[in-house]
């Protein structure tokens, strides 16, 4: 439930929902529960006083001898009627006669049915408190049902207790009525039940339908901004919806336009001032030519040609970067097995281990190219390169690996700067342009990923880091071993 909360935003909207729909209607049976009381209350009242105002009526017409099979008759579960030559004069006395009347069982009931209505009154009648007298209404006059003498009073030893009596026309009899009867407080009933699962499933499911339009265009900017970030090609979100979703897609298009456009005009510049410099390095050559001194004309011309190197290499990446490779999903152990193939035919030390296959969206061209600058630089310096592909929690790894020096600590980040060289020589043949790491990590920069370099005890690891987008479909379910040295190698002769 707490991953859904955390992971889900339609599961967290509907939670939302169902948790305000379970309040509300908790609040809701807490209000209208007094009310229900009072309301049953009330109607029981009027019943018991119609009744008895009946009863007193019949009475009066009947002769003195059928009123006791009368009032036995006219006894219920939870009501008891019986006669008294005394009125109420009394409250509380009456109120003891009233329980102890509603406590005895009723005549004449099959035995089926005894155990029911007689225990109805009788169960929950207790004895009256002594201390705390009854308060006894008069209901005769007008507006009252009853246009005789009347007493009523609730009885506090019993449920919803009530008491009546009621003068007879011969004035000298009372007719005396007690009610008692348990009210249903059952606060969960089928009925809620069934109520309250029906309006939560209407809610869900509009909170469902709520939740997915407000999802949808959040998934479409996650994974648009997921594939920009990789440098892929972004068509424009769709600018529509409410204000909120529509703003959040405009500024995603705005700010595409931007980089792209920041990224287009400092490739541009770079290409412009590498090309540009063509001009005057010729015409230094050409001065160079006339200088007499042949030590001096050595130096000024290895000079310009390293000049001209760094600019023809600066043009080269500049040109490339503006290139925009179409990404598709290749098998990635396959492109990493072709590149040290070739590397062998050109006389590289390189070894690479076996894996599964991997299928994967990248740029292969470009993934290539970085991988080829760290295998030369692992042969370069570390006179062999071991190369591997390893599966990781969350990222897929190519680790170049060599037996050379290493790099210091302090240089660790200094290497990735565009012509700086840990060898000083200045020789391109040992040194190169400069470039190779820097261009690597941008490679691996426009993929998610970057580059890591560590340290071992006898050699450089170099790692392209690039990130798993919905791995069990990218990866083949066996991973690759992380052991160093790699098992499973396959050596290619230099």
């Amino acid at each position: 439930m707490m991953l859904l909360w955390r992971r889900s935003l339609a599961a967290r909207f509907l939670m939302l929902v169902l948790l305000a729909l379970a309040l509300s209607q908790a609040i809701t049976f807490l209000i209208s529960w007094d009310e229900r009381g009072q309301a049953l209350h009330a109607a029981a009242k009027g019943e018991f006083v119609s009744r008895t105002s009946s009863l007193a009526i019949l009475l009066d017409t009947t002769p003195p001898s059928l009123r006791p099979d009368i009032l036995n008759v006219s006894g219920t579960a939870y009501t008891r009627f019986w006669t008294s030559h005394d009125g109420p004069s009394n409250p509380l006395a009456w109120q003891q006669e009233a329980l102890t009347q509603l406590a005895k069982p009723l005549p004449g009931i099959a035995a089926k049915y005894a155990a029911y209505m007689n225990g109805q009154a009788s169960n929950a009648v207790a004895a009256a408190d002594p201390s705390v007298p009854p308060r006894m209404l008069d209901l005769s006059g007008s507006g009252s049902p009853f246009t005789r003498p009347a007493k009523f009073l609730y009885l506090d030893g019993a449920p919803n207790g009530m008491g009546l009596s009621v003068r007879l026309d011969d004035d000298s009899t009372w007719l005396n009525a007690a009610y008692a009867k348990v009210m249903p407080s059952a606060f969960w009933t089928a009925q809620s039940a069934i109520s309250l699962a029906l309006t939560a499933l209407i809610l869900s499911a509009i909170a469902i339908f709520g939740a997915q339009a407000i999802a949808r265009p959040l998934r479409r900017l996650a994974n648009a901004a997921e594939l920009f970030g990789r440098g892929e090609a972004v068509p424009r979100l769709p600018e529509s919806g409410p204000d909120d979703i529509r703003q959040t897609a405009e500024a995603f298009n705005r700010m595409q336009e931007r980089l792209q456009r920041f990224v287009e005009d400092r490739t541009r510049m770079l290409a412009a001032i590498s090309h540009d410099l063509r001009t005057p390095l010729t015409s230094l050559r050409l001065r160079a030519e006339f200088v007499q001194d042949r030590d001096l004309q050595e130096k000024m011309l290895k000079t310009i040609e390293e000049i001209q190197t760094m600019t023809e290499a600066a043009l080269a990446f500049a040109r490339e970067d503006a290139a925009v490779e179409e990404t598709r999903t290749v098998d990635l152990s396959a492109l990493v097995g072709s590149l040290c193939d070739d590397l062998e035919e050109l006389g590289q030390n390189v070894t690479v281990s076996d894996g599964p296959k991997v299928l994967y969206r990248c740029r292969p061209d470009s993934l290539r190219r970085a991988i080829r600058n760290l295998v030369e630089n692992a042969v370069r310096y570390g006179e062999q390169a071991r190369v591997s592909l390893v599966r990781r929690t969350d990222s897929l790894d190519i680790v170049v690996e060599d037996a050379g020096p290493g790099i210091p600590q302090a240089d660790m980040e200094q290497v990735f700067a565009p012509f700086f060289r840990l060898e000083q020589s200045r020789n391109r043949e040992t040194g190169g342009v400069g470039l190779g790491l820097s261009i690597a990590r941008a490679i691996a920069r426009h993929h998610g990923g970057d580059i890591v370099l560590e340290n071992r005890s006898n050699g450089l690891r170099a790692i392209i880091r690039l990130p798993l987008i919905d791995m069990a479909k990218q990866l083949a379910p066996a991973p690759v071993p992380e052991t160093s040295p790699p098992t499973g190698l396959r050596s290619l002769p230099a």
